[in-house]
């Protein structure tokens, strides 16, 4: 497994410190972040998911605690927007440029607007997903927020 993706390299190129680390990821996992936060050793809190949705047609990319749903009516308030609903699969792949289940809000094909769950930014540390399937990138919530200039909103149900 390559240590270097387009992920990695966006932080790199931002200045931000990062540490990497790698699982076995299980592609039929009930729950993909759940799956690397357990392989981690680490709280389902501080392994935060990335989900591409959208928001009254256009993309966004959310974060959020892996062991937490979205909301899309607060989705959709934090963008101020009207109605969001969750990207399929394969338009989710083609807007970030990775492979779902290795999807990072780092470095994607497209910027697009970017929310992070508020309460994650408390955390002392949290992993997102490096852009590769068992790659996580372990990192300061607030400087994860900063380098997406991402909106920290009440995203969760």
């Amino acid at each position: 497994m390559s240590k270097v993706t387009r992920a990695t390299q966006a932080l790199t190129k931002a200045g931000i410190a990062f540490s990497i680390h790698t699982y076995d990821y299980d592609p039929d996992a009930d729950s993909i972040g759940l799956q690397a936060a357990q392989a981690l050793g680490e709280p389902p809190n501080r392994v935060l998911k990335t989900l591409m949705a959208e928001v009254d047609g256009k993309p966004v990319c959310v974060i959020v605690p892996s062991d937490r749903e979205v909301s899309m009516k607060k989705l959709a308030a934090a963008f101020g927007g009207k109605s969001a609903q969750m990207m399929k699969p394969a338009n989710a792949e083609r807007s970030s440029g990775y492979k779902v289940g290795g999807i990072s809000p780092f470095g994607q094909m497209r910027k697009v607007r970017t929310a992070i769950e508020e309460t994650a930014l408390a955390a002392d540390y949290v992993y997102v997903n490096g852009g590769q399937r068992g790659l996580q990138i372990r990192l300061v919530p607030g400087d994860a927020k900063a380098a997406l200039e991402a909106t920290a909103a009440a995203l969760v149900a």
